[in-house]
């Protein structure tokens, strides 16, 4: 079974990449990827229906790593197609508000699922075999109304959800991306005479990331107009650091059991120590 759903998912990222490559219109890539994810899917299923997983062990590990990865980019693709085709034809400000608020939705999802979302991200396993054991679904366990209208030989409790943060995850980058689009439409980017000294982030990016959300929460730089994008854009440029997905990151300080604000404590922690130094001399 390994071999072939191996085979199955790199056939279906390879087509996807090829879509996304050939395809320049947002709405025509995401019905071709929706069509070739559904495919994928329902062999999924078919391989599913023709296994008898070995342990119990096996069977967590595929519902809550691998059959995920077949879910995710459909539920993505159709999330896509669905803002893609109700988009409006307005200005960039009323384009702005629409996305926004798609936005609004992944944290709503984000919020009312967090227990189960720090679960997974921090690599939690002692309920694994009620989420992701067929057959062992607890209501008490906030299960998706999808499951209900799943099939149960194919499906647990859990392993949409998964798919689904997976997919948000991924639509949360797209949606800042299209915002950011609509900001260098609207303003010129950021041309400021590069420095002759260069300087370089010497902290974690992570830091850096966590510093940035702060200034952007705070509405510290353009009075709270300025894209979380262009913020992180900036920083990269000036203190040559390349932040990656910052957008993760965030989702990952966010879910800290303690210290969500490390670095930012850190500071404050710096500069009265800085202060109390300077006025013992």
């Amino acid at each position: 079974m390994t071999e072939s759903v191996s085979h199955l998912l790199s056939q279906l990222e390879d087509q996807l990449k090829f879509i996304d490559l050939e395809q320049d219109d947002a709405i025509k890539c995401a019905q071709l990827s929706i069509d070739v994810c559904r495919k994928a899917v329902d062999k999924l299923k078919n391989i599913i229906l023709k296994h008898k997983f070995r342990t119990q062990n096996e069977e967590i590990k595929f519902f809550k790593e691998t059959k995920p990865k077949f879910l995710a980019p459909l539920i993505y693709h159709l999330k896509v197609y669905k803002i893609e085709s109700r988009k409006p034809n307005g200005s960039d400000k009323i384009r702005r508000k629409y996305l926004l608020n798609e936005l609004d939705k992944l944290k709503h999802y984000f919020d009312s699922n967090l227990d189960f979302y720090r679960y997974y991200r921090t690599q939690s396993n002692y309920l694994d075999h009620k989420y992701f054991l067929r057959g062992k679904y607890d209501i008490r366990l906030t299960v998706d109304s999808f499951f209900f209208e799943a099939d149960e030989r194919v499906s647990t409790s859990h392993d949409f959800k998964v798919a689904k943060i997976l997919a948000h995850d991924r639509l949360q980058v797209y949606l800042e991306e299209e915002l950011s689009n609509l900001d260098r439409k609207e303003t010129n980017m950021i041309s400021q005479d590069i420095p002759k000294v260069k300087l370089y982030w010497t902290e974690s990016k992570t830091a850096l990331i966590e510093l940035i959300y702060a200034l952007h929460s705070q509405g510290a730089i353009d009075n709270g107009k300025a894209d979380i994008k262009d913020i992180a854009v900036l920083f990269e440029h000036y203190f040559g650091v390349e932040l990656g997905d910052y957008y993760r990151t965030f989702l990952e300080i966010r879910v800290r059991k303690t210290g969500r604000t490390k670095f930012i404590d850190s500071l404050k922690q710096s500069l009265i120590k800085r202060m109390d130094e300077a006025d013992d001399k």
